[in-house]
């Protein structure tokens, strides 16, 4: 049976819907579907389609007329597109900086191109783009109607995009959090809150943070009559290209403000010696490579777990079709996405999260945007140098960690540090004597045991860690 898409319900001439092949499908009310048609027909939006900014998108004609269901208001479609599939949803609260700045600067590029000839969009959230790879591409195709005044997608572009991009340049607050608690993003006056002095006179605070949280509390019933004003007096298509420019020239300026951080200089500090980065190098690239033995195919999702600076991601990126490269440092996973982000890297998706508190479902009964590990099903899990991390610095038990890998599904690759590690030492430095007695490779290897089984591990020659390969059992 055909499923709706739990965040595609808002808007009543377009939702998305998966068909019974798994395809990605638009249904369209009678406007929706001539203004489609319309939009097919621009020469914008094929090209944007072509260089991978807008998601590939055609009519879909289905086999038989059941095959579509009813919108969620109970009226029949006019018309069914087909899209690409993205082949994992990321959501702006798992984006660093530069991909926030990335995913605003394409939906500006794409608003400017449409009003070019005569199209604009209805809306300007950030759930508007998603990334394929290190690559933005905005989905949602049901947003183009032609043009008739102001942008209406202002509010939302600022909500979603625009404010948390201030907050985190001009007052180094990262913006995941921020964004993770409310799905609409940060209102004009949260926002001006945050502003004080001379921060007020930072670019881009005094229009679209000041003077919009004073519109905000003076908005009435009269607002749609001033819009209409304003198309009379001629302040439509030109105005809305005017606000683009403006927007686009501002977001490119904008930058992170933070420079170094917890684990920036990882790599240097790490304590890997050579022989022990080369004895983990082909460990892991021989787990990777015998997934193909083993299946018959390569991977197709591998998840990197505290990727870093992602060395094992790209070691993974040879041997899977897709690699979700995590870590909880925002700095590094910015970095590495400018990497990734130059190298047009299409397989490598890097995002912020923090495995001791990873985004659940958030919106309209907590379904509207999903929980990450409802999104990310991998068939590979790297869990290298990370134990650790979890059982000591967030205090989570050894069995807990073991039986959260085991929820992820798929292969694992893990790495256990021993309490004699120089790391695992500095983590027990100011912990109270005794309470971590339990980190014991005894006691991972029992956890590890009942609900994987371990085909081959591997003490790294410095001998103060251990690598193993398993299997989750059923």
């Amino acid at each position: 049976m055909a499923t709706y898409e739990p965040g595609s319900f808002r808007d009543p001439d377009s939702a998305v819907f998966t068909g019974d092949d798994g395809a990605v499908l638009r249904g369209l009310s009678e406007r929706a579907a001539a203004d489609w048609r319309r939009l097919a027909a621009t020469a914008f939006f094929p090209r944007l389609v072509a260089e991978g900014k807008v998601v590939g998108t055609t009519e879909h004609e289905p086999a038989r007329p059941g095959d579509v269901p009813l919108s969620p208001r109970g009226a029949p479609w006019a018309a069914v597109l087909r899209h690409e599939r993205v082949p994992i949803v990321s959501y702006p609260y798992e984006w660093p900086f530069t991909m926030l700045r990335a995913a605003a600067a394409l939906q500006l590029e794409v608003l400017g191109a449409a009003l070019d000839e005569g199209f604009s969009l209805k809306d300007g959230t950030a759930y508007n783009v998603a990334f394929v790879g290190a690559r933005p591409t905005f989905l949602d195709v049901g947003s183009f109607e032609p043009a008739a005044g102001p942008w209406p997608g202002y509010r939302q572009f600022c909500q979603t995009l625009l404010f948390p991009l201030l907050v985190s340049a001009h007052l180094g607050v990262p913006h995941q959090p921020l964004l993770r608690g409310r799905v609409d993003g940060l209102t004009p006056s949260e926002v001006r809150g945050m502003f004080s002095g001379r921060g007020l006179l930072r670019p881009g605070v005094l229009r679209n943070v000041v003077l919009h949280s004073v519109l905000e509390r003076r908005v009435t019933a009269g607002s749609e009559r001033v819009k209409a004003d304003l198309r009379a007096s001629g302040f439509g298509t030109e105005l809305a290209k005017a606000t683009t420019t403006k927007l686009a020239a501002l977001v490119a300026g904008l930058d992170m403000r933070r420079r170094r951080s917890t684990w920036s200089d990882y790599r240097t500090t790490c304590g890997y010696s050579p022989a022990d980065d080369a004895a983990k190098r082909a460990f892991v690239t021989e787990a990777l490579a015998g997934y193909r033995t083993s299946r018959g195919s390569r991977a197709g999702l591998v998840l990197d777990l505290g990727t870093n600076d992602g060395a094992y991601a790209r070691l993974a990126a040879e041997h899977a079709d897709h690699v979700v490269a995590v870590d909880s440092d925002e700095l590094v996973v910015d970095r590495l996405y400018r990497q990734l982000r130059a190298e047009g890297s299409g397989t490598i998706l890097p995002l912020v999260v923090d495995l001791a508190d990873p985004p659940g479902g958030l919106g309209w009964r907590n379904c509207e945007r999903a929980p990450f590990t409802e999104r990310v099903r991998p068939d590979v899990v790297l869990a290298l140098a990370l134990v650790h991390h979890l059982a000591i610095g967030a205090n989570v038990p050894l069995p807990e960690v073991v039986a959260w890998l085991r929820s992820l599904g798929g292969r694992l690759v893990v790495e256990l540090p021993h309490p004699e590690d120089a790391l695992v030492r500095r983590l027990l430095a100011d912990r109270p004597a005794g309470l971590f007695d339990d980190y014991r490779r005894d006691a991972f290897e029992a956890a590890l045991a009942e609900h994987f089984a371990v085909d081959r591990q591997q003490i790294l020659p410095g001998g103060t860690r251990t690598l193993y390969l398993a299997e989750p059992k059923p």
